[in-house]
């Protein structure tokens, strides 16, 4: 793996031991630190820290900015206020998924996005192909590493360190300039897991220092590092989508249940055409929950069957280590789409009996 990029926080956690490094969409990344199980049940009772450095991040600024990002995404951008930031999803003209994203503004003419790692290039060439003169956009992934810090425990940790407090942070809120162990870090409270959290975007060379800091203040809360094998169980068990997974060129927003980000009253974006026709007359595949009832384990790309046809495949699917059932998320005919459906899953061959279940599986207790 010596030809991998690596996250400016690799020499902090590189040679521990019992981390296990995976290459991640070209990227030398922890998948594990002391094990799946242990680092997710860390996150849902206590506290974890991940590293999430190879996710990309473009400034977009100029007058006509916003415009710009009405244009090319599918949330409402005119609703945000600086210190807001948004989910949305980049479309293609035929409602595709060029990738999913947060839209952070911060100031009415500055705004920054969150881009998926694999899809740096694709999103950046996507963007420029589409921006007037007047905008300005520039990449600043490789100057930026971002931590995220999950889990009930995160506020009293976090409160410990920042100054000002920003406990007070509303979900999907952040404040810029905090200063974190002598560090000014842009902090929202945003996160994949399914839990309270914050994440933080700091300058590339002082990151050690702050995931460091962090791990040592965090520890009597129960804060232990995390890699992504627990980052995809707790998305996973949240409903939340993985590009490439639930979101793709082929798979709509509306088919992946996110029609909440698809403002089609806003006005005129890249898909809408396309999005506007699939909702009238009708979506032709839904993103379901499911669960094996014969034991086995659904996973990505397993076909899934009702009335003896195959009707969709398992996106993705595991044995949820907080409930305990093996369960999956799958793309299937809308015909099929009703809780408590008979389905099967095929694994290696052999039919198995499954059933349409709610999704997400998990909610926190708030």
């Amino acid at each position: 793996m010596t030809n991998l990029c690596k996250t400016p926080l690799y020499s902090s956690y590189g040679t521990l031991p019992g981390v296990r490094c995976i290459d991640f969409g070209g990227w030398e990344l922890p998948v594990q630190f002391s094990g799946i199980q242990k680092e997710h049940e860390a996150v849902r009772q206590h506290a974890g820290l991940f590293d999430v450095s190879h996710m990309g991040e473009f400034l977009v600024e100029g007058k006509e900015a916003q415009a710009f990002l009405q244009r090319v995404t599918t949330n409402d951008v005119s609703q945000l206020e600086p210190g807001q930031a948004q989910y949305s999803l980049l479309c293609y003209p035929d409602g595709g998924v060029v990738d999913d994203l947060l839209v952070y503004c911060k100031g009415p003419e500055r705004y920054m996005l969150v881009v998926n790692a694999s899809n740096i290039d694709k999103d950046w060439d996507w963007l420029i192909r589409h921006v007037p003169a007047s905008v300005q956009l520039e990449n600043v992934s490789d100057a930026i590493a971002l931590l995220a810090l999950q889990g009930p425990e995160a506020a009293r940790i976090i409160a410990a360190v920042t100054d000002p407090d920003i406990t007070n942070l509303a979900s999907f809120r952040f404040r810029e300039n905090v200063q974190l162990f002598g560090v000014k870090a842009l902090v929202s409270r945003t996160g994949y897991t399914g839990e309270d959290g914050f994440e933080m975007y700091i300058p590339a060379a002082e990151a050690p220092a702050v995931w460091e800091g962090l791990l040592c203040s965090g520890e009597s809360y129960g804060l232990i590092p995390a890699g992504l094998g627990a980052r995809d169980t707790l998305r996973f068990e949240a409903r939340l989508p993985l590009y490439g997974q639930e979101l793709s060129a082929t798979i709509s927003p509306l088919e992946a249940g996110l029609g909440f980000f698809v403002k089609l009253g806003k006005g005129d974006f890249i898909g809408r055409e396309a999005l506007q026709r699939q909702k009238e007359q009708g979506i032709p595949r839904k993103l379901i929950g499911l669960e094996l009832l014969d034991r086995g384990i659904p996973r990505a790309h397993y076909p899934v069957f009702a009335e003896g046809q195959q009707i969709g495949e398992v996106t993705t699917g595991t044995q949820s280590p907080t409930l305990k059932r093996n369960l999956g998320l799958a793309l299937v005919d809308s015909r099929f789409s009703a809780l408590s459906t008979p389905l099967e899953v095929e694994i290696r061959g052999k039919r198995l009996r499954a059933e349409v279940v709610a999704a997400p599986f998990y909610k926190r207790s708030r």
